[in-house]
């Protein structure tokens, strides 16, 4: 929409179209390659002791010899967009604007697919760089439905792999998510409402709320994402999908009486559906 080559003026450009002069001039700094590597680290504590904080981190960092402060190991998990995870009043302000919902899967037994879906985001370290992806997983099969890679934490990459999973396999009764910025806002709740599903939200920083989702993080991770050096988000978007086929199509799943997810839901679905 801005064109920095145009005789108009950036300050009249940014005037016609309505938008913050701050978000025109501002470019942002890439990540520096020591952060990088740090951020890598925190990615491997935190799903070792997802209960540590800032403070632990830190702490933990500097047992193996890299000195950091506390505030600088809290931005870059506020970068990564990840939090102690352990439950704790729910004293935290949502986004102006966005509503939080009630958690609706306390003691509600999952017995059969599409009755509940899960969705959340996981930070991607790169070679250099790092990329988000989210996934939305039936919590009866845990099946992937869908996913998505995206270089920023807006909520269109969120939206984009719902619509799909909507589209591919009908809908839940019941979704469930966290209470991040993407999925309380109106373009994802929106979606949800026209759709009349019933929305579901974790308690904050309560891990076990959305514990089918957190375990997909670890067997990405450990099976996929540790064992490579994406050297473009191309590369990652493409070995990422390889892997969640392999996760669906052929990796057994102990919970499952070792059955894959692509087995424990269509197997599952009524006749009329799984034809």
């Amino acid at each position: 929409m801005i064109d920095r080559s145009h005789s108009l003026p950036l300050s009249r450009q940014v005037r016609e179209l309505g938008i913050s002069r701050g978000s025109v001039y501002y470019l942002p700094r890439p990540v520096s390659v020591a952060d990088l590597t740090i951020m890598r680290r925190i990615d491997e504590l935190h799903l070792e002791f997802p209960f540590a904080g800032s403070r632990m981190l830190r702490d933990l960092l500097r047992q193996e010899g890299i000195e950091i402060g506390r505030q600088h190991v809290a931005t870059l998990m506020k970068k990564m967009a990840i939090e102690a995870i352990y439950r704790r009043p729910n004293t935290s302000k949502p986004t102006p604007g966005h509503k939080i919902y009630p958690y609706l899967l306390r003691k509600v037994p999952i017995v059969r697919p599409n009755q509940v879906w899960a969705t959340d985001i996981s930070y991607i370290p790169m070679a250099r760089g790092f990329v988000y992806l989210v996934a939305i997983v039936d919590w009866f099969s845990r099946k992937v439905l869908a996913w998505r890679v995206s270089i920023t934490m807006e909520a269109d990459f969120c939206v984009e792999a719902l619509e799909e999973a909507l589209a591919r396999y009908g809908k839940p009764e019941i979704f469930n998510t966290d209470q991040g910025s993407q999925f309380t806002s109106h373009a994802f709740t929106s979606v949800l409402h026209r759709e009349e599903i019933a929305i579901s939200m974790d308690g904050r920083g309560a891990w076990r709320d959305n514990v089918v989702v957190e375990r997909l993080w670890r067997s990405v991770k450990y099976e996929e994402v540790y064992l490579r050096a994406y050297a473009a988000v191309s590369e990652a978007r493409i070995s990422i999908g390889r892997y969640l086929n392999f996760y669906n199509a052929r990796r057994p799943h102990s919970s499952l009486g070792a059955r894959t997810p692509d087995q424990a839901y269509f197997d599952n679905l009524p006749i009329a559906m799984a034809a």
